[in-house]
């Protein structure tokens, strides 16, 4: 049952077209409709209704702002999301690829036990220093084994090293044409159970732009593919910053 309260009064109805007269009346459509465009203002809302970030995160994304490549730090919500499903999981081991400035690393490192532990896997060590400086500073850094290698290399390490199946979350936000690659690694590092999540899987809306042809558009749109009929895995794709996608290993 569809309820409906306009300065009209109340009104409960399944009526069709009556939910398409209010529907007009609000400027959406009550039928067809099943997601919400997010404009600034609404974006807003929901950062000053649920956004709950610890000062060393705000000042770590307020410094990263100034950078000619802001643009690669993961949104704040999805940050917080991120903490959510650790805690919700019991995580204690993570691995993550794609460091940048530390934002991510940092969101997770919070929501870990003091006794837990995340590798992070990047090539930069001009970003990582600054990453390395706020989980300093936010005492999280025994948490966190920053990697400076090629993730693939670094993965392969960890699994050399006997440490298949061994960790409980992983994140990828690396160089898209090596999506697969990296899927394909992490999910052999996760236990059963685990919780893969992947960056940007809607790559700004130009999985769909028919007039987009690079080779990391094309990588993700392969990947996506590829990942829906991947029965090893549950999934959903979340409409969440630049799409992301949620995969437990069955």
């Amino acid at each position: 049952m569809l309820h409906l309260i306009f300065e009209y009064g109340h009104l409960n109805t399944t009526d069709t077209a009556l939910c398409q007269f209010f529907g007009t009346k609000l400027g959406v459509s009550m039928m067809s409709s099943k997601y919400i465009r997010l404009d600034q203002q609404l974006y807003d809302y929901i950062l000053a209704s649920s956004l709950r970030e610890s000062p060393v995160l705000a000042q770590l994304r307020a410094e990263t702002a100034t950078l000619p490549m802001a643009v690669m730090q993961i949104a704040p919500e999805q940050g917080q999301f991120m903490a959510l499903l650790i805690k919700l999981m019991g995580a204690r081991r993570a691995v993550e690829v794609g460091v940048y400035t530390g934002y991510s690393a940092l969101a997770v490192a919070e929501a870990l036990p003091d006794d837990g532990l995340l590798v992070a896997c990047d090539i930069n060590a001009e970003t990582t220093a600054i990453a390395q400086r706020y989980w300093r500073q936010a005492e999280l850094a025994h948490k966190i084994d920053l990697r400076l290698a090629p993730a693939a290399q670094t993965l392969r390490a960890l699994l050399s090293d006997g440490q298949a199946e061994s960790f409980d979350f992983a994140f990828i936000d690396a160089d898209k044409t090596a999506y697969g690659e990296y899927y394909e690694l992490c999910l052999a590092l996760l236990r059963p159970g685990g919780l893969l999540v992947v960056d940007n899987v809607l790559w700004g809306g130009a999985v769909v732009d028919e007039a987009t042809d690079d080779d990391d558009t094309r990588a993700i749109q392969e990947f996506n593919a590829q990942l829906r009929v991947d029965r090893r895995v549950d999934l959903s794709l979340l409409p969440l910053a630049d799409g992301l996608s949620l995969i437990r290993k069955c």
